[in-house]
């Protein structure tokens, strides 16, 4: 097995719920063989409280997560990103930076929890099932044989999981 560490970045317009979910989900799962980051075009500048609830009650660290932009990820000091996954509808129709090192990309949509009206519980809810969809596209991710498979056949297998539906 190989001992490298590749590097996601998930985007997405306020970088405040999903990809901060997608974030946590990955250093989590990928227990140490992906280094994940998240940011946004228009960054919130907080993290959405309901995302750090859900996050604690699924004892995943939340101390590190911050909403920002995603030019952080575009400066030569920046780490070389391997992936990078829109996981909302607003950005992946934005203009990107040019990532450093031309990482294999992705659309991941998901519907913005954020958005959620009703309810605290209804809002929950929203929360959840965008954490259930990552969680299994996550799961896929990492589980994908990257050091064995070339990167147009990465980049199919990515937009596959890209594509399964909510009840997948």
């Amino acid at each position: 097995m190989s001992d490298r560490v590749f590097n996601v970045l998930f985007l997405c317009t306020g970088n405040s719920a999903r990809s901060i979910l997608a974030e946590a989900l990955l250093d989590h799962a990928g227990r140490g063989r992906f280094q994940a980051f998240s940011a946004g075009s228009h960054p919130a500048g907080r993290v959405n409280p309901y995302a750090i609830e859900l996050l604690q009650k699924q004892g995943l660290a939340v101390s590190d997560l911050r909403s920002k932009n995603w030019d952080e990820f575009a400066v030569p000091e920046a780490p070389q990103l391997d992936f990078v996954f829109t996981v909302c509808d607003n950005a992946a129709g934005e203009v990107c930076p040019v990532w450093p090192g031309q990482p294999i990309t992705a659309h991941w949509g998901i519907a913005d929890p954020a958005a959620a009206t009703g309810s605290d519980d209804d809002k929950r809810r929203a929360f959840s099932q965008a954490f259930t969809q990552l969680n299994r596209r996550i799961s896929l991710f990492i589980n994908l044989p990257l050091t064995k498979l070339d990167a147009m056949a990465i980049k199919r297998e990515l937009d596959g999981i890209g594509r399964l539906g909510d009840d997948s």
